[in-house]
């Protein structure tokens, strides 16, 4: 959650704004071909959109929740907008989960912040009243404290809980309840930001207990973390059986460490995890079955700006988490989900090609949207890569790996990556407004948004002072994933 709202009015004008919106947009509206709306990304189907919420998987749907203003296209009265995918590329737009309340303390209607989602599989809750388990929402309710909304029918109807606040309002600033099943305790844990007293210097990320999911106990605090937490357990590639636990705040700066349920005993100094200039706010999904394993997380693309559109803000690409040991210790790797298989159609492909400067060999590709993945020997290059949206009157965007200096560059935006074995990968997701880059098997990343001319869609690859060997190139033409 970024902004915050301090205090708003109670009128007959926004009492009918809040209860009497609309509960859902039609699908694939006309305007999802606007000039700069994302094709494969995510974005509300109109207005605001910011940090991605209560992110749960039941019964073969990702649900999206994420905070939303339903009457605008900038920053306002916050909702939680709601979206379901069976792959993580098509979405499908639900009806608004949650409204703001009306039992503020200051007697205004309190904004649904962000929070988080679980499914209550053993019913640890009390809230089923069916065949199906409850998926359990946790929100902030502004100068309320922390609230639960809770779904009986896979997610399309939500119910808020009668004895919310479940952890009052207790400081100036608590906010953005992150929750978890802890298997080796058997308890269920949130993490919270909190900035006690309105204190800058004693904010960070405390740690409650529960066994209900609705009466929590404190247990810790980790200082120097800033809103939007999130914690997960990932293993450790090529350590069988190996674990390490992952904290990681709305910044995008995470550190690893052990967590036994009660106190987070960190193990590293803070890393990037993302060095691009439009990340934040960045959740994990809860519930993925084991038969599939992974950590997968998306992030809202903050600042972009989209001029005369109906929709405001995206979302990353979904990425799968990987953590390895790395030439400078465990680090977290991102890498774009599989799933984007789904919008290929034209494919183009090269091996062991030798690239000379002021050479080409993409002039025959034009386009907007493109998935990128090349591996590239050096040779005796300065620097090497690629320009996307280029035209007549456009030099387009460079993603730019510089040799001496072992670092990638998009965007005004700097990452350090070494040569590996004397070659270097670059993975690349091109949409109409938004450029992530990937080095090294998810090593570094880099979200960013852009602004490209509409009418420049030529790509490129190059090398400047020198050649370097393409030991593969594989370029995809993709699709739209908002129609078919």
């Amino acid at each position: 959650m970024k902004h915050r709202l301090r205090r708003t009015p109670v009128s007959v004008l926004l009492w009918v704004a809040v209860f009497c919106v609309p509960t859902a947009y039609a699908q694939a509206s006309d305007h999802y071909d606007e000039p700069y709306r994302p094709q494969y990304h995510f974005t509300a189907e109109k207005n605001w959109l910011n940090d991605p919420n209560g992110l749960v998987f039941y019964k073969g749907e990702y649900h999206l929740f994420y905070q939303h203003n339903p009457f605008g296209t900038q920053w306002g009265y916050m909702h939680w907008g709601h979206a379901v995918s069976e792959d993580l590329v098509h979405w499908k737009h639900l009806p608004i989960a949650i409204r703001p309340d009306k039992d503020s303390k200051d007697k205004s209607y309190a904004t649904a912040y962000s929070g988080s989602g679980v499914v209550d599989w053993n019913n640890t809750s009390g809230f089923q009243t069916g065949s199906e388990p409850p998926i359990v929402l946790f929100y902030t309710s502004w100068r309320c404290g922390q609230n639960i909304a809770y779904s009986n029918d896979r997610g399309r109807t939500w119910r808020k809980y009668e004895g919310n606040s479940v952890i009052p309002f207790d400081d100036d600033d608590a906010r953005d309840p992150k929750v978890i099943w802890h298997a080796d305790s058997a308890r269920w844990v949130m993490v919270l930001y909190r900035r006690p007293e309105n204190d800058q210097s004693k904010q960070g990320i405390s740690f409650y207990t529960s066994t209900n999911l609705k009466d929590w106990q404190f247990q810790s605090h980790m200082e120097d973390f800033y809103e939007c937490p999130d914690l997960f357990e990932l293993p450790v590639l090529g350590d069988a059986g190996g674990t390490k636990w992952i904290l990681l705040g709305g910044d995008g700066k995470y550190i690893v460490g052990s967590f036994d349920g009660r106190k987070f005993t960190k193990e590293s100094d803070k890393h990037i995890l993302d060095y691009g200039a439009n990340f934040y706010a960045s959740q994990t999904w809860s519930d993925i079955p084991k038969s599939d394993g992974r950590r997968i997380q998306i992030a809202w693309m903050i600042g972009g700006e989209y001029p005369d559109s109906k929709w405001n803000q995206q979302m990353s690409f979904p990425c799968s988490l990987t953590l390895r040991q790395s030439d400078k210790g465990l680090r977290v790797y991102r890498n774009p989900v599989q799933e984007i298989e789904t919008v290929y159609t034209d494919k183009y492909h090269w091996v062991a090609k030798i690239l000379s400067p002021r050479e080409n060999i993409l002039s025959g590709a034009w386009g907007d949207l493109f998935e990128i993945k090349g591996v590239f020997r050096v040779i005796d290059a300065d620097e090497f890569g690629f320009r996307v949206r280029t035209g007549r009157e456009s030099e387009g965007t460079s993603i730019v790996y510089d040799v001496r200096n072992r670092e990638i560059s998009c965007l005004g935006c700097e990452a350090p990556l070494d040569l590996e074995s004397g070659r270097i990968e670059i993975h690349i997701l091109l949409d109409r407004s938004s450029l992530e880059v990937f080095g090294n098997s998810g090593r570094v990343s880099m979200s960013s948004c852009f602004l490209p001319a509409n009418d420049a869609k030529g790509l490129e690859v190059y090398t400047k002072g020198g050649k370097v060997e393409i030991v593969s190139l594989t370029v995809n033409k993709l699709g739209s994933a908002w129609r078919d």
